[in-house]
């Protein structure tokens, strides 16, 4: 799926000291990490850690209230393009499954013959080429947010974001978009995504950052986070245990 044409990365993505505040209230307090090529990261936290926040800011949809968001790759010029996000609950258009993943590649320029293959393509592997003319908005919920990775990744981005892709799915959806998520990543898409399903979290990340109140407190490898954190708010969270 990846164009042989590009080969400027955007990453790394290097956030420094970025702070967010709303309506005088701080959300996030000066957190800083760098996301690397390759690893799935996973950001977790209880409600209101500031994950849904950290990804829409990464992505551009707002701006900081102070700190700095870098693409430092020799593409991060052109990051805009390289970006793709799906939401907890995508917007999906009033047409078929097809022409739900062909309008983005038309908004983009894409040639229409190009457009038709990698509608083919992307379809049938997040297992969806049945239901190509079927409406988009009569799928089932899971089948809406293979959908929208599918739109996306048909998109070739270089970076995938994705906000609780799996929220409110079934066991058996859930593990049919993690297969897709996968196939994405194979496909050479870094991955970051939140989710509060720990085991999803276990099965999908490479490495986690762990938010807690609006503070960065972790960035460590999925396994090391998992057997031996090194915060106690992060113990307590693996725990279940509530964050007041």
């Amino acid at each position: 799926m990846r164009s042989p044409e590009r080969t400027a990365t955007i990453l790394p993505l290097a956030v420094k000291e970025l702070r967010y505040e709303l309506g005088g209230k701080r959300l996030l307090n000066e957190i800083s990490f760098v996301l690397q090529p390759g690893p799935c990261s996973v950001i977790l936290g209880a409600n209101g850690a500031g994950k849904s926040l950290t990804l829409r800011l990464c992505d551009g949809l707002i701006q900081p209230s102070s700190g700095s968001i870098e693409w430092c790759g020799p593409g991060g010029a052109y990051a805009d393009r390289e970006l793709a996000m799906v939401f907890q609950r995508p917007v999906l258009l009033r047409r078929s499954v097809a022409a739900n993943v062909d309008y983005a590649l038309r908004l983009r320029g894409i040639p229409r013959r190009q457009r038709a293959a990698r509608c083919a393509r992307v379809l049938e592997a997040t297992g969806l080429a049945d239901l190509a003319d079927n409406g988009a908005r009569r799928l089932s919920v899971g089948e809406q947010q293979r959908l929208a990775l599918a739109r996306a990744w048909a998109l070739r981005p270089q970076v995938l974001l994705l906000d609780e892709p799996a929220a409110s799915l079934d066991p058996g959806a859930s593990r049919a978009l993690e297969s897709a998520i996968r196939a994405i990543r194979e496909d050479g898409t870094k991955i970051v995504m939140t989710t509060h399903d720990m085991a999803q979290a276990r099965r999908m990340a490479d490495e986690v950052l762990f938010l807690h109140r609006g503070r960065l407190l972790e960035q460590t490898p999925a396994e090391e986070f998992f057997e031996s954190p090194a915060s106690a708010e992060a113990s307590a969270f693996l725990r279940g245990e509530l964050p007041w």
